[in-house]
């Protein structure tokens, strides 16, 4: 499975670390992903979604109460 939002598709971001010696290597840097209910056409579907889509109120969170 992809790290990637289901909503914006945004995925992981590349580049290197630089160690103080100047020496570098790759990294990435991972999106903060969480699997949640959301209430789509069909029901109740879990998709994985960023913190930003969340906090920004681009879904509907179906309650789990």
């Amino acid at each position: 499975m992809a790290k990637k939002c289901e909503i914006c598709g945004r995925g992981p971001l590349f580049g290197k670390k630089r160690s103080s010696s100047e020496n570098q290597s790759n990294r990435r840097w991972n999106l903060n992903l969480q699997k949640i209910k959301v209430q789509t056409k069909n029901g109740v579907k879990k998709i994985n979604v960023c913190t930003s889509c969340i906090r920004s109120g681009k879904i509907y969170k179906k309650n789990i109460d």
